[in-house]
């Protein structure tokens, strides 16, 4: 629970939330994880100096959402850029101003599709193509896209303002999945460490968000011109992004690292058809897995993981239908008396500021808190209850309001405490469920079933971003 060492936890993975059963298969597993953890002497298990795997892992879950975080914290820019950025009086398109109505529900669709197809395809590659080789091969094409928005920063798009619009789109489509390889592989990884290092890796992508928005309020605050505090934003991204080849290709060099990912424990994943021989016992390692299948068996993991897979698509959701498309749409009450707080900053603080800060607070607290348990019932009763914050968000001053002009909640202070709770909710729910589930199986199945909470995470985003265009025109 809460308070067991992480490396004993991670040890004793395929035994601390196992279901008693008498079934063969059961206890031809309890004998394998046997033969694996007590054939050999175990070399001592090295410690974390200086927690410099704990803090690389949290770098690269910054670097794997800092670019999506800060494309979609960069409202201002993308509305700058699509209407005529040159002649900003020039008479407004009846199609521009679809496109800046419902841009954040455009992009969230651009960044959720792509990604879900990409996670399926990494599941495949699992044991085709080495983590290394996924991990570097991600961050390179997202370092080279996000150059490429960069240079667009300062390029004049007023003569082709719908094409920049595709580009937008298209470039975010690539980045999406190219993070969404990059993420999932990363996050699979971690199933062969300590409980901790997930719980890192999880944490760092909210810590992303809270910088990205800390970033965009700074950039409200200090620069005049848009180009150029956006082109400082984005550089920012560029830099981290070649940070984390350079972590990446550190964290082999660490004692730790290599004992988590050495061989003896991370062997490939087998068929789940093979079974290992009962007088085995003296054999070596290898004559356990006489071969290695290609793509790892789906049916036990989807079977072991449903209710954790449930909860995550269930928090996701709810996330998802309301951040961004719906919560950097609501506006002060008192945006008429024109005051800097209510024109300028109130959205960049309620809607991204606390949202990513209190999702960063509920990550943390998972490093010293896990309850409710992996075969609990509360937790999904826990993730169904958020549903209840949609309509919430929903009579809060959204504008425009076309249908829905109904406002109950007549205060500031809603939106600003909604946030508050859809960030902390999702942080600390989102990430008990991720962790646990890669711990529920065998070690040979963790890093395929750290690939699988993943591709859960990402059917939430998909189905919440899908709805959530419905729901702006519904209001």
């Amino acid at each position: 629970m809460a308070f067991v060492s992480e490396d004993d936890l991670h040890h004793s993975s395929n035994s601390t939330y196992r279901t008693v059963s008498s079934s063969l298969c059961t206890d031809q597993e309890a004998l394998l994880d046997k033969l694996l953890d007590h054939s050999a002497p175990r070399p001592q298990r090295p410690e974390d100096h200086f927690n410099g795997a704990y803090l690389i892992f949290f770098s690269l879950g910054i670097g794997g959402l800092l670019p999506w975080n800060f494309f979609v914290t960069a409202k201002e820019y993308w509305i700058f850029k699509l209407h005529n950025c040159s002649s900003p009086d020039v008479e407004e398109d009846p199609e521009n101003s679809d496109i800046l109505n419902y841009f954040e529900s455009y992009l969230s669709i651009a960044s959720t599709v792509p990604s879900v197809l990409c996670l399926v395809a990494n599941f495949l590659l699992v044991n085709r193509v080495p983590v290394h080789v996924r991990v570097l091969a991600s961050l390179t094409v997202m370092l080279a896209i996000f150059v490429v928005m960069t240079v667009l920063v300062k390029v004049d798009t007023s003569s082709w303002t719908h094409s920049f619009f595709a580009v937008t789109i298209a470039c975010m489509a690539i980045l999406s999945g190219s993070s969404t390889v990059f993420n999932s592989s990363v996050f699979g990884m971690t199933s062969s460490f300590p409980m901790r290092n997930s719980q890192a890796l999880i944490s760092g992508g909210a810590m992303g968000g809270t910088i990205s928005a800390v970033a965009s309020l700074v950039d409200l605050a200090l620069s005049s011109d848009m180009t150029n505090s956006t082109l400082t934003f984005f550089l920012t991204a560029d830099i981290f992004l070649g940070l984390c080849i350079g972590l990446y290709l550190l964290l082999p060099r660490l004692e730790y690292a290599r004992f988590y990912t050495s061989p003896a424990r991370t062997a490939h994943v087998f068929s789940g058809e093979e079974q290992p021989s009962q007088d085995s016992s003296n054999a070596p390692l290898v004559a356990l897995r006489p071969s290695v299948s290609p793509t790892p068996p789906l049916r036990p993991i989807l079977k072991k993981t449903a209710s954790l897979g449930f909860c995550v698509i269930c928090l996701l959701f709810v996330t998802s239908i309301i951040f961004p498309a719906v919560s950097t749409s609501i506006e002060s009450l008192d945006k008429d008396s024109g005051s800097l707080w209510t024109t300028k900053f109130f959205v960049p603080v309620t809607a991204f500021l606390l949202f990513n800060f209190a999702d960063l607070c509920g990550r943390q607290i998972t490093a010293w808190i896990q309850v409710p348990g992996p075969r609990s019932k509360v937790l999904p009763v826990l993730a169904l209850l958020r549903t209840g914050l949609i309509p919430l968000f929903m009579f809060c001053n959204y504008q425009p309001r076309v249908h829905l002009q109904t406002v109950v909640f007549q205060s500031d202070i809603y939106p600003m405490l909604f946030s508050s709770l859809l960030g902390l909710s999702n942080g600390y729910l989102s990430t008990l469920a991720l962790i646990y589930g890669p711990k529920i199986v065998s070690r040979e199945l963790a890093e395929a079933t750290g690939v699988v909470m993943t591709f859960y995470m990402y059917v939430g985003l998909v189905l919440g971003s899908a709805c959530s265009v419905l729901l702006v025109h519904l209001i």
